[in-house]
C-alpha cells in the first residue's frame, strides 16, 4: 500500500497536460472499441474465434465489451484508474495471442501491443493531476 502511495505522490508531483490528454484519448479509445464490439457482435465472435476452442467463448463475449466501454469511461475522467486499466490487460494480452493464434492482421497487432504499453505506463503512472482521482483525494 506504500508503495502505491509513493507512486502517487511521483506522479502528482510530475504530472504533464500532455500525459492527461494520452490518458482521455486512450479512454475514448477504448470506449469506441467497445461500442463497435456491441454493435458489429458477429466481429467480436470472429476475432475470438481462435480461442474459443479452449472454452470461455461466451464470457469473454459478455466480458470484453463492456470492460471497454466502462472502463474507457472511468480512464477517460480517470476515476480508479489503475482499476480500469487491470481490466483492460487481460483483453490485450489476449489480442496479442489471438493475432498469433488465428489470422495475424500486423495492424490489429501493433495496435495492440501500442495500447497495451500505454495501458502499462498508466497503471503505473495512475492518473495524474487532472482526474477524478486526484480531485476526490483533494477533497478528503
Amino acid at each position: 500500500m506504500e508503495n502505491v502511495k509513493s507512486l502517487n505522490k511521483w506522479a502528482n508531483a510530475h504530472t504533464y497536460l500532455p500525459v492527461d490528454l494520452v490518458r482521455i484519448v486512450l479512454g475514448v479509445f477504448l470506449f469506441m472499441k467497445g461500442i463497435s464490439f456491441v454493435t458489429n457482435v458477429q466481429y467480436l465472435h470472429d476475432l475470438i474465434s481462435p480461442i474459443d476452442q479452449f472454452g470461455g467463448g461466451m464470457f469473454l463475449l459478455h466480458y470484453i465489451a463492456p470492460a471497454h466501454m466502462i472502463g474507457g469511461i472511468m480512464i477517460f475522467f480517470g476515476l480508479l484508474t489503475r482499476w480500469a486499466i487491470a481490466a483492460q490487460l487481460p483483453i490485450l494480452f489476449g489480442a496479442i495471442l489471438i493475432n498469433f493464434m488465428g489470422h495475424m492482421h500486423s495492424e490489429s497487432l501493433i495496435l495492440a501491443i501500442v495500447v497495451l504499453l500505454v495501458c502499462v505506463f498508466f497503471l503505473f503512472y495512475g492518473s495524474g493531476k487532472h482526474s477524478a482521482d486526484y480531485y476526490f483525494k483533494m477533497q478528503q
